[in-house]
This record gives structure tokens, sequence and C-alpha cells, in this order.
């Protein structure tokens, strides 16, 4: 099975999920969002969010494809873009930090490392760009069925760890500076690397003595 991610973009946001596709938990605000969802307007205002946060801020998501066929995708953003963040008990998400919100992926792929491949790709996207660390908040009730909220097991699974405690939903942070620091390292190692073979290469030949 060939796997492939790529940006989500005003193209393919309809490979989303319906039910996403139409979703503004996390782009509006509470009572912002029931009166979109009273007047049947989610859509628009979905398109509208990420219209905007793409001109102002670059990419935003991405989609997984499993031979051609959209198998998950994941949401991230600043959180100044994120109307709902600061409605959590845990807010406010740390400065030095963008808040990754949605993350799904389609039951008939589930299992399959799907959602590890997407955090891996946000976080190669954020690497590149100087960003220190993805926080999200965790849904950690057995009882709640939102699949708004990332569940709190996955994201500790991919390597996030609580910054913040709470029975509900506590907010989880993945550290992007090791990223970092390995990328500056290699690239480090590959620079020395080469240097030295170029002055090998450059070196002198000492002649060779034959007698007379």
């Amino acid at each position: 099975m060939s796997r492939r991610v790529v940006s989500v973009t005003l193209d393919n946001l309809d490979h989303l999920p319906r039910r996403c596709r139409g979703c503004v938990f996390w782009e509006l605000a509470p009572h912002i969002k029931e009166q979109a969802e009273e007047f049947g307007q989610t859509e628009l205002e979905k398109e509208a969010w990420l219209s905007s946060v793409l001109l102002e801020w670059g990419s935003c998501g991405r989609i997984i494809y499993a031979d051609n066929v959209p198998a998950g995708y994941v949401l991230y953003a600043p959180p100044g873009a994120i109307p709902r963040s600061a409605a959590f008990p845990t807010s406010p998400v740390s400065p030095d930090a963008v808040l990754l919100t949605s993350l799904y992926v389609m039951p008939e792929f589930a299992g399959g490392g799907m959602g590890r491949i997407l955090v891996q790709a946000v976080a190669k996207d954020l690497t590149k760009r100087g960003v220190k660390a993805i926080e999200a908040f965790g849904n950690a009730s057995v009882e709640s069925t939102s699949t708004c909220v990332v569940p709190a097991d996955f994201l500790v699974s991919v390597g996030f760890k609580t910054v913040r405690q709470h029975p509900k939903w506590p907010r989880l942070r993945l550290e992007l500076r090791t990223a970092l620091t390995w990328k500056e390292d290699v690239e480090a190692a590959l620079e020395r690397l080469l240097s030295s073979v170029s002055i090998q290469a450059t070196a002198p030949v000492e002649p060779v003595l034959r007698p007379a």
C-alpha cells in the first residue's frame, strides 16, 4: 500500500471526512459556532478559516492518502488562530508552541500507523519553520464521546508529555528542539566529512625517488 502526505489546501479540503469538513469546533468561538450551525454555514466558515490561516501564517494541515484514498488528516495553527483553545481549563498554550487541534484517521485505516505518520509530518514542517514545540489538548475522559479532541493516550504514544494535568482535558507538549539539534549535528558532521575528503584530495603527492 502506497502512502503519501500532502498539505491541506482549499482545493483538497473536501477530502476531509464529511463530518470533519463541516466541523468548526476549533475554528470558531463557542457562541459563534452555535450561530453557524443554526444557519447551516459551517462549511463556509471552515473554508474561510483555512483561507485566512494559509494567507497569514502558511501551511496548517496535512492529509494522508493510502493508494490515493484519503485515510486521515491533521490540522494545526498558532493558538491565536484557534478561538476554542481559550475555552479549555488547561489553557493557555505556551507562547513558543503551535497548537495541534484535529487529528483523525478513517476507521478502515486504523492501526496502520497513519496517525503517527501525520504527527511526524507536522513535526517535520514546523521544525523547518523554526517552531520549538507542538502542544495539544488531549481527551483523557473514557466517558467522553468527543471526536474533536485527540485522545490523550494517543498523544503520549507518539512522544507528547503532559505539561498541565486535568482529569478530562490535559495539555500535552512535544519538544522539537531535539529534532533541530539532531539536524544541526548531522549537517555539521557532513560538513566535517566533506572537508576531510577535500583536504585529502588536494594534498600534495610526495615524489617517488628511484635509484639512478
